[in-house]
């Protein structure tokens, strides 16, 4: 145990509550562009170095398309933003960035449906109000996103702050193996989250299958469902089976279709070194796991699109067979960069060796925030680029915010509450921050309003970012 930590739940608990006296609870609601001496598009711009050039305009049009996609991709201008004012200096895992379509299902090792948050990209230790404040601005653009009244956001920002405070004092409270196994039972119940389940159903390997790849030689089926065209895709996908990279099969080979710009069949010495790049990854996995992945062999690879925080970085994706050709599995190899936040923690860039490898970076924090995680979550690494390992589209599904309407926006709200609750409880302390944030409604009122004056001054740096844009 670290010796400057108090020993048992009821002193943490006290500390959290002596943390007011160096930042009360009011002055989170504290924000001013005034604090800013350096500017958001130079910010982005900096974020952006390192990536495919070609890719750099494709990622400023998604963040230009409303201020939610601003939002979504500034996550280096908000991490500066919160390092101005002062922090409670209560440290936490932190998924980084949190916001409302960073939630969702995706299948867990048992094969069940699991509902969490599921981006870890910017994950980091770091001041836990850091997420709490960029969850609660979610909300209030989701909202606004959604056409939702200015009194629906703010509502639905308190719903979330009430649920955040009232569960971790009840994980204060809970033996420590019960917060560990702490699941939502009510899920099923809240209806935007009824609908995330009930997309994640229907996306299968097999679906993934029929939607990203195509039968070598052969025109691409029509997409239109319920056509005579897509049945015929579909009782041709269980009669053909991909042939290897060397393309020596007998079989018709399914490759990746070309979908501009989202996705791009990769071939030769390059998709010979992504899939070389799983040698290193299968070590990063555990035994059993380790053991299931020899039993697939890859088939064809492409470069993919994704996310708006992450366009512009190595992106590439393998179709993996394993038990015949109904058993495909597909791999995302993704290019992990230092967090947004690294610039404003002190030792956030340094691992046991002096440099921290930004997959493995993703893949702890995710573990140690979810309840289950994807069974072949991993890392590895390609000339000097960190990449995380994980499935593609295995039952994964998330929020649209077309749903954030009416009541369907406080539903959500109180469960992006409970599951950010969770995921700082399983990898930090609850008993500090319950602490800290106590029973009373002030350290949610002070968040709630900065969360809508940081809306608001999102949707300022948006239409900065649209007016140099047309520049």
């Amino acid at each position: 145990m670290n010796e400057t930590q108090p020993v048992s739940a009821r002193e943490r608990y006290v500390f959290g509550q002596e943390r007011r006296k160096q930042v009360k609870r009011q002055h989170h609601k504290v924000w001013t562009a005034k604090q800013r001496r350096e500017s958001p598009l130079k910010l982005l711009e900096v974020s952006t170095r390192g990536r495919v050039p070609a890719l750099v305009a494709l990622k400023n049009k998604l963040m230009a398309a409303s201020p939610f996609g601003y939002f979504r991709g500034a996550v280096p201008v908000m991490a500066y933003d919160l390092s101005l004012v002062g922090s409670t200096g209560i440290c936490n895992q932190l998924c980084g960035d949190a916001h409302v379509r960073n939630l969702g299902a995706f299948a867990g090792p048992d094969g069940r449906l699991v509902f969490d948050i599921n981006d870890f990209d910017e994950t980091i230790v770091a001041p836990f109000e850091w997420d709490v404040k960029r969850m609660a601005t979610s909300l209030v653009l989701a909202g606004r996103g959604a056409g939702a009244k200015d009194a629906r956001c703010r509502e639905a920002a308190a719903v979330f702050l009430e649920r955040y405070r009232t569960m971790m004092h009840a994980f204060s409270r809970m033996p420590v193996l019960e917060v560990a196994r702490y699941q939502v039972h009510r899920l099923g119940s809240v209806t935007p989250v009824a609908g995330i389940l009930m997309m994640a159903e229907r996306a299968t390997p097999m679906h993934t299958l029929l939607t990203l790849t195509e039968v070598e030689g052969r025109p691409s089926a029509a997409k239109k469902k319920g056509s005579k065209t897509a049945k015929d895709a579909a009782k041709s996908s269980a009669k053909n089976a991909a042939g290897s990279l060397a393309g020596s099969s007998k079989r018709a080979q399914r490759v990746f279709r070309t979908i501009p710009p989202n996705l791009k069949r990769v071939t030769g010495a390059l998709a010979e070194q992504v899939v070389g790049s799983l040698t290193m990854y299968a070590e990063s996995l555990q035994p059993e796991r380790r053991h299931f992945l020899a039993q697939y062999r890859p088939m064809d690879v492409a470069f993919k699109v994704v996310g708006t925080g992450s366009v512009g970085l190595r992106d590439y994706v393998v179709l993996m067979e394993g038990n015949g050709m109904k058993d495909p599995l597909f791999l995302q190899i993704k290019e992990e960069v230092a967090s947004g936040y690294a610039p404003y923690v002190a030792g956030a860039l340094k691992g046991r060796r002096g440099k921290q490898h930004q997959g493995q970076r993703v893949v702890d924090g995710e573990r140690a925030m979810q309840l289950q995680s994807d069974p072949f979550l991993g890392w590895t690494t390609m000339d000097g680029r960190d990449y995380l390992v994980r499935q593609l589209n295995d039952h994964k599904a998330s929020i649209q915010l077309q749903d954030l309407k009416a009541a369907g926006l406080l539903e959500y709200a109180g469960v992006c509450g409970e599951m950010l609750a969770r995921g700082h409880a399983r990898a930090g302390d609850s008993a500090m921050v319950a602490g800290y944030v106590g029973t009373s409604p002030r350290f949610d009122e002070a968040v709630g309003a900065f969360a809508e004056a940081y809306a608001d001054q999102t949707e300022l740096d948006w239409k900065q970012l649209v007016k140099s844009l047309k520049k």
